[in-house]
């Protein structure tokens, strides 16, 4: 199996276990027990509903990008994970070594940017 499939595959379970985590944190700020502790007037700390939005944008920001891996290994079941999407020319390594997810070739991706 090509290195960069396994390193794809390793990031989709990466996001998957912070998903879990996440999720798990965010139930725990539902808890009774805990709500009931939250001070709104407390200027030392956090409150429970903003420690809420900000998993709650975690949790939407890691979906996201387990949706992408997930097209990423459906790409690659398909033979197409080398293969930029716009100009069908191949994607570089290091590019797909820090951006598994990506769709696109350099070019295109700067093309589309305006960069």
């Amino acid at each position: 199996m090509d290195p960069l499939v396994r390193h794809l595959q390793a990031e989709r379970r990466r996001a998957a276990g912070e998903l879990a985590d996440l999720e798990v944190e965010f139930a725990s700020l539902a808890d009774p027990d805990v709500v009931a502790l939250d001070d709104e007037h407390d200027s030392e700390g956090a409150t429970i509903g903003y420690e809420r939005a900000r998993v709650g944008g975690l949790i939407e920001r890691t979906r996201r990008r387990l949706a992408e891996l997930d097209v990423a290994m459906e790409r690659s079941a398909q033979g197409r994970y080398l293969t930029c999407e716009a100009c069908g020319g191949p994607i570089d390594r290091e590019r797909l070594e820090a951006l598994p997810a990506t769709r696109l070739c350099i070019a295109c991706a700067r093309a589309r940017t305006g960069g």
